[in-house]
């Protein structure tokens, strides 16, 4: 048995993937984990139509091109605070690119949230999304920031 019984996270049973279940987790809200996996499973089934591609590897792709490399932490030397650019862990790569997704897709209207997200996995993973342009501009901030990259530590 391992240290971290509380931390692992069983795989989705319907897809069999560590990644889908903890989407699932990010996109519940006030505890209704049932329809949050409704919805993901609609927005995999309409992706599925709209691709002729297996959804899991459509949404695997969208994660992959939407998760940031770099970021940029504030940090207080000398009286002043930095913007300093880090490198991005493997997890938080994961939690940023689907927190970016989720938002993306709540914060569209007129249809309903599994069309939303559906779309914007699709768009994401085409490199044409909402989540891609928070990449984008969390990258080009790094990108202005470099000289401070020596605070670092």
């Amino acid at each position: 048995m391992s240290q971290n019984k509380f931390r692992e996270i069983q795989p989705d049973p319907h897809y069999n993937n560590v990644r889908v279940a903890k989407f699932i987790n990010y996109l519940t809200q006030r505890g209704q984990k049932d329809t949050a996996r409704k919805v993901l499973y609609e927005a995999f089934s309409i992706i599925k139509k709209k691709t002729d591609r297996d959804p899991v590897d459509v949404f695997e792709e969208a994660i992959e091109k939407s998760a940031p490399r770099l970021e940029v932490k504030s940090r207080r030397i000398g009286g002043a605070n930095y913007q300093v650019p880090y490198e991005v862990k493997g997890k938080r790569r994961f939690t940023l690119a689907a927190r970016w997704i989720i938002d993306a897709a709540r914060s569209g209207s007129g249809t309903s949230m599994a069309n939303r997200l559906a779309k914007e996995i699709i768009d994401d993973a085409n490199e044409e999304g909402k989540a891609q342009q928070k990449k984008i501009n969390m990258h080009r901030m790094a990108e202005a920031n470099k000289a401070f990259a020596h605070f670092a530590f």
